[in-house]
């Protein structure tokens, strides 16, 4: 039990420790196992190529190979769609998305056609979408088809007319109609621009390149700030267009920044620190949820694995829990978001302080060993300084080659939680039964609480108990745990509990019984006692049974409280009841044969005697009636008659009696029908008869 308490405490304190910590880890096996379930198709294919877009580049960037096999389905709809000439720019750009991971053969005049079309509404765009589809479509064509000429006639007229969208916030408009502006459109308005760049026969006016840098500045000076470093873009638009929460938004701006800075020259100068920013927002995500927002995290982080800006590198330990008994090593990985290996680094340990002081660091300045083998950068030793508890420490990377800083952004300095387990020397433990006026000891007993006790001990109103142990670190340091409760259990379940008090290294509690009779509610007899002592950091924490004592208190007075009323086991309430089991009694022995057939014989004997009376008073059927209606009558009357007796024959073997007066209501109502019938007609017979 005391290992079961152990375990739940390290396990509720890792569990607060990685809700309030800055601490993010790459994409790992889990997402891809998200993946599979997000992205299940329905009966072989999506709803949607732009569902079927996002499950193929997920499984593409995320490496996943025992993946749906959507190929088929995927291709027969990419046919169709640019097949058809009354395809959208819309379904044509989501059906380009989706063959350039899918690669199905488009036919040499579906391309022209698709080009011919994409082209006539370049010309006739008139907002941000409309631009964003049908641009993004020719650069995925160009891409796709052996045609050499796609190209924009006129890229410098079409980059002014998508920058008149843009505003004076770095946010754009989705058209020149609506004045709320975006910073999701933002993300679509550069990936369009980025396209227009490539398509361009010539190059582009550069102050044109210039201003729209500039406008990527502004738009990262409104960047978002969550309190543990994380940055985000948030949209408050709602006008027109379905509101687009932190995630896509920056996932639009991030794919817009990758694509516009990789067709472009010049350098952007963004903060690095907002970048890195981007990076722990949509690592800090985990897993999401909904196969859209799974799908903006993981092509965010592909634009941030793979750009031209600069590639964040991510502090991360595969476990911030360490124990000083098993003398774990201190363990730090540095890798990109999606867990590649990081160029030629150096990771110092440069301070550590307990969590929540603001006392000088208890570490000095150290490097971590690197292992080739397994990437991680390793301190072997703990200091001495750091004994079990909760400490921050601070890391920082330092790249070992200065032509990696122009490629990679790391921070200058990670501060991260970590947790010192250990096993705790339980020493000097006893249990004291004290005279309350002297303090002389009346009976003392040694405890183990690391192993089995069972002192049994008395004491009287009079007296008084004292229970005292004391308890170090693996360092020698004295040791405070989280909880030290001592628990006094009466034998009618009565339990009162108790804070074992601490000076230094000495847990002790003294109970007076004398001060506490009326809290024991008076009680007499046989108390167990038991001691909790707990602590996260503890691996040995307590949960031990030490015995019991006998006490022996004074009558309770008149008006003394009572002890409150004990909570009833529901289960023994409202679960099954004990079986009942009955036991019938031995049948009576039954008399012989011969005898009962001879009790059958009289039970007979008075329908013989009613038979042979009938024949003595000289009954006759003179009187039955001949007509057929009265005949009938009579014929009935005495079937009911019979029906009545042979009833009364199945009521005796068989029938029970509700059964039998059920079909004796029956027959009783028949009998007196066809009995009046009968009767009345004997009645008039007989005054006929009379009368002449």
């Amino acid at each position: 039990m005391a290992r079961s308490l152990a375990g739940f405490l390290v396990l509720l304190l890792v569990v607060s420790i990685c809700e309030g910590a800055s601490l993010f880890q790459p994409i790992s096996d889990s997402h891809r196992s998200a993946a599979l379930e997000l992205f299940t198709p329905d009966h072989g294919s999506f709803k949607s190529l732009e569902e079927t877009y996002e499950a193929l580049r997920t499984f593409q960037i995320l490496g996943i190979e025992k993946k749906p096999d959507v190929t088929a389905a995927a291709c027969h709809s990419i046919s169709e769609t640019v097949g058809s000439s009354s395809s959208s720019p819309k379904d044509l750009f989501y059906a380009l998305k989706a063959n350039s991971i899918a690669e199905c053969k488009i036919h040499e005049k579906a391309s022209k056609d698709i080009i011919s079309s994409l082209n006539a509404a370049v010309r006739g765009a008139s907002s941000l979408l409309d631009f964003y589809y049908s641009v993004g479509g020719l650069v995925l064509i160009k891409g796709q088809s052996s045609e050499a000429d796609i190209h924009l006639a006129d890229a410098d007229g079409v980059f002014r007319s998508v920058k008149a969208f843009s505003q004076s916030d770095g946010r754009w408009r989705y058209s020149s109609n609506n004045p709320e502006s975006s910073a999701f459109a933002a993300g679509i308005a550069l990936e369009t621009l980025s396209g227009i760049v490539s398509l361009a026969s010539s190059e582009l006016d550069q102050s044109l390149i210039n201003t729209l840098m500039n406008d990527i500045s502004k738009l990262f000076d409104s960047i978002e700030k969550y309190d543990d470093g994380t940055l985000y873009f948030n949209d408050k638009l709602v006008d027109g267009h379905e509101y687009q929460g932190p995630l896509s938004t920056a996932s639009s701006v991030l794919r817009g920044l990758t694509a516009f800075a990789a067709v472009t020259t010049g350098n952007l100068n963004l903060p690095e620190d907002k970048i890195l920013g981007l990076a722990k927002f949509f690592l800090g995500i985990g897993v999401p949820g909904d196969a859209k927002d799974f799908f903006y995290q993981i092509d965010a982080l592909a634009c941030l694995e793979s750009n031209r800006v600069s590639i964040p590198l991510i502090l991360s330990l595969p476990s911030t829990v360490l124990s000083l008994t098993k003398k774990d090593s201190l363990k730090v990985r540095v890798t990109t978001v999606f867990g590649s290996n990081a160029p030629p680094l150096t990771v110092k340990l440069v301070g550590g302080s307990s969590s929540g002081s603001k006392d000088a660091s208890l570490v000095e300045s150290q490097e971590l060993k690197f292992d080739q083998g397994s990437g991680l950068h390793t301190l072997n030793d703990l200091p001495k300084s750091i004994d079990v508890g909760s400490y921050t420490f601070v890391f920082e990377v330092v790249l070992q080659e200065p032509e990696d800083g122009k490629v990679y952004v790391t921070e200058s300095q990670t501060k991260v939680p970590i947790f010192i387990t250990g096993l705790i020397k339980i020493e000097n433990s006893e249990i004291v039964i004290l005279d309350s006026d002297l303090g002389s000891i009346e009976s003392q007993k040694k405890l183990d609480l690391a192993g089995k006790n069972a002192a049994s001990l008395s004491a009287n109103h009079l007296q008084k108990l004292r229970l005292s142990f004391q308890l170090s670190t693996p360092r020698g340091r004295a040791f405070k745990p989280h909880q030290a409760f001592l628990k006094l259990r009466h034998e009618s379940k009565v339990e009162h509990i108790f804070v074992v008090g601490n000076s230094g290294k000495q847990f002790e509690i003294v109970l007076n019984f004398l001060g506490l009779v009326e809290k024991f509610f008076y009680l007499t007899g046989k108390y167990d006692m038991e001691l909790t002592v707990g602590d996260a950091a503890m691996e040995n924490s307590l949960l031990v049974a030490i015995g019991h004592i006998e006490l022996d208190l004074p009558e309770a007075p008149e008006k003394a409280p009572r002890p409150p009323p004990q909570p009833v086991d529901p289960y023994s309430r409202y679960g099954p009841k004990a079986e009942i089991t009955h036991i019938f009694r031995a049948p009576e022995k039954r008399p012989p044969q011969e005898l009962s057939l001879a009790f059958l014989g009289l039970t007979i004997l008075p329908l013989l005697g009613f038979l042979i009376g009938l024949l003595r008073l000289g009954v006759n059927m003179k009187n039955f009636p001949t007509k057929p209606v009265p005949a009938t009558f009579a014929v009935l009357f005495h079937v009911g008659i019979g029906a009545v007796l042979l009833l009364y024959v199945f009521f005796w073997l068989k029938l029970d009696l509700f059964q039998t007066l059920k079909v004796l209501g029956f027959l009783g109502v028949f009998l007196v029908f066809v009995g009046h019938g009968t009767l009345s007609h004997l009645a008039a017979a007989s005054a006929k008869l009379k009368s002449a």
